[in-house]
């Protein structure tokens, strides 16, 4: 695989592109109304339903609440009875997922199946996306975006053609859903940093053997490249839906593991609370904040698992790709 041009030491990296080309778009953001994200501590079903209330103006036809449902016994998993009883309240919902890329019980739909009712997913139906195969989702925006820094009057090539992506392979289904709720256990990740709203969708929505090999590539390399394409999945399912997606991120048993991580280490941080948003950029990015605004002896594992693996590129390249907004009003419910 071609590998992605790295830019000159001292420049500060947004997609790829050096920061003197990309101040339109930090001014653009700027000037725009700043996105609202709602916050509680009170981390509890009703806790969640106060947040779920302010953000379902888009929820309508068949929801798909998109989870991570996690390795069997999984040591940080949400409460399956957050899960539960916020799934009641949302009429015409169904948790969907798909399949894993690595080797798990998670890799093929029957043994999948095992490890959701081992969790606990028992209470209503769960649609493995994948399991009737894959729909290529494409990624409004991209061809252009790629074409433009591609140009061959350019001297430098920040985005080297033919290893982003312009369209991803989701599970099949996820085309049968009106809207979709993604609903976020926020932790490190090993190779993202963190795993947020966008990790949730970008790896989650994306097919277990054609969608997440498009993303990680052969040999699973770490680094920019990676970010950058599960960037490029998350906003084909964020355009795919529009105005009908939504996001709430739990920051509860925040490990610096992910929970696709059957032994992922304890928690060496205080539980935050509740963040909602329609806006997935601004929810992750104060998620982040959050994780950063800890008393240094908390957060310094899961920010150094952020930084090692520069996960904050995450938010970066969302702005660069025109995902949201970074500028949020933090409203405490």
């Amino acid at each position: 695989m071609p590998h992605r041009t790295v830019p000159k030491k001292g420049a500060i990296a947004l997609g790829g592109v050096a920061a003197r080309d990309s101040n339109s778009i930090a001014s653009a953001t700027a000037s725009q109304r700043k996105s609202q994200v709602f916050f509680t501590r009170d981390i509890s079903v009703n806790g969640l339903l106060k947040i779920y209330s302010k953000i379902k103006g888009g929820m309508t036809g068949k929801i798909g609440i998109k989870l991570h449902t996690g390795e069997p016994h999984g040591p940080n998993l949400l409460p399956i009875e957050f899960i539960q009883g916020l799934q009641l309240h949302i009429p015409n919902s169904t948790i969907v997922e798909c399949n894993v890329l690595y080797p798990s019980p998670r890799q093929h739909t029957a043994t999948h199946r095992e490890t959701l009712k081992t969790n606990g997913f028992t209470f209503c139906p769960v649609d493995i996306m994948d399991a009737d195969g894959d729909a290529m989702l494409p990624i409004p925006g991209m061809r252009e975006f790629l074409d433009k820094y591609s140009s061959p009057m350019l001297t430098e090539h920040p985005f080297t053609p033919g290893v982003h992506l312009t369209e991803i392979a989701v599970g099949k289904s996820l085309l049968n859903y009106d809207s979709l709720f993604v609903y976020t256990h926020f932790k490190g990740h090993t190779m993202g940093g963190f795993g947020g709203s966008l990790k949730n969708i970008g790896i989650g929505c994306a097919s277990g053997q054609v969608g997440k090999r498009q993303i990680h590539g052969e040999g699973w390399p770490k680094g920019t490249l990676f970010l950058e394409r599960m960037v490029e999945s998350g906003k084909g399912t964020t355009e795919h839906f529009g105005s009908h997606i939504t996001y709430i991120n739990v920051l509860k048993n925040i490990s610096i593991d992910c929970d696709c991580d059957a032994h992922g280490v304890k928690p060496t941080c205080n539980d935050i609370g509740i963040l909602g948003s329609r806006d997935i950029l601004a929810i992750d990015k104060a998620s982040v904040d959050m994780v950063y605004a800890l008393p240094e002896q908390q957060r310094h594992d899961i920010v150094e698992r952020i930084e090692s693996r520069s996960g904050l590129h995450q938010l970066e390249y969302m702005k660069t790709l025109h995902m949201g907004n970074d500028q949020y009003e933090l409203i405490k419910l």
